[in-house]
């Protein structure tokens, strides 16, 4: 399949509410709101893998909903009734949310009145329609080679480096301004940068993740939910030295960071 293909089946399928994992009583139950970061390779479907394929006495069963339309906002969620509806269903254990890759990356005014607000917002409809939820911020990774939404006058975007730092405080303030817990991704992708440059994190559009890419996001996930170290045989076909590697990057960076990420131990 050609890579145009490839994205034109991405769009297509990110514009659906996904389901999996069908719900029971015994599951933890996982509702995904984002856009192509969150649906591209089918992390949350990773997530609910790593859960079923960790040693005996940890297995998981994970339910799991998805709302990912390409490239939507905090702010188009709250005015698309599919989303909505998903939360008012009620009945999660876990709501992941993700925002658009460079919104939380602007400028402190600018992220301020088109990102903070609305993510308060979702918090709220959380905390309203499921009052026993826990919320958790997917922090995102900086596009490859700096912004490729460039911001006038904002160039410390304009790098990998300058851009990763942005994501990180903004996701950071979202988590403690809504007592919700942050995922650390986008700092366990900065690890593997600086650790194992040759691995191919990216999407070849420098933006998107690769299938290691979203294998690690999922790993940060899932420790994220259930804050405790794990060994999975669940390697979503990737060489198991690498998968290894990048579940123990996912944990200790989660395990090294629980207050800054607004995770109780």
């Amino acid at each position: 399949m050609s890579y145009l293909r490839f994205i034109l089946l991405g769009c297509i399928l990110a514009c659906s509410l996904i389901a999996g994992a069908e719900s029971r009583s015994d599951s933890i139950r996982v509702l995904f709101i984002g856009n192509s970061y969150t649906h591209y390779h089918d992390m949350y479907k990773m997530v609910a893998e790593i859960a079923s394929h960790v040693g005996q006495d940890q297995k998981a069963k994970v339910a799991y909903e998805a709302y990912t339309p390409g490239g939507c906002t905090f702010k188009r969620h709250l005015q698309n009734r599919d989303a909505i509806d998903a939360i008012k269903r009620g009945d999660w254990d876990y709501v992941v949310l993700q925002e658009q890759s460079s919104l939380p990356a602007m400028p402190t005014d600018s992220v301020a009145k088109n990102v903070y607000p609305y993510a308060g917002m979702l918090v709220d409809l959380v905390a309203e329609y499921n009052p026993d939820a826990n919320v958790i911020f997917y922090m995102t990774w900086g596009h490859k080679y700096g912004c490729q939404s460039r911001h006038e006058g904002y160039p410390v975007i304009d790098t990998y480096e300058g851009m990763q730092d942005r994501l990180m405080l903004s996701y950071l303030e979202m988590a403690y301004s809504n007592y919700a817990r942050c995922a650390p991704v986008g700092m366990a992708w900065r690890r593997v940068r600086a650790e194992r440059p040759y691995v191919s994190l990216y999407w070849p559009d420098c933006s998107h993740p690769s299938k290691v890419g979203s294998y690690l996001a999922a790993n940060v996930i899932y420790t994220a939910i259930f804050s405790r170290p794990y060994q999975c045989s669940y390697f979503a076909g990737l060489d198991p030295e690498l998968a290894e590697y990048l579940q123990q990057i996912a944990q200790t960076t989660v395990f090294d960071n629980l207050g800054l990420l607004n995770i109780s131990e």
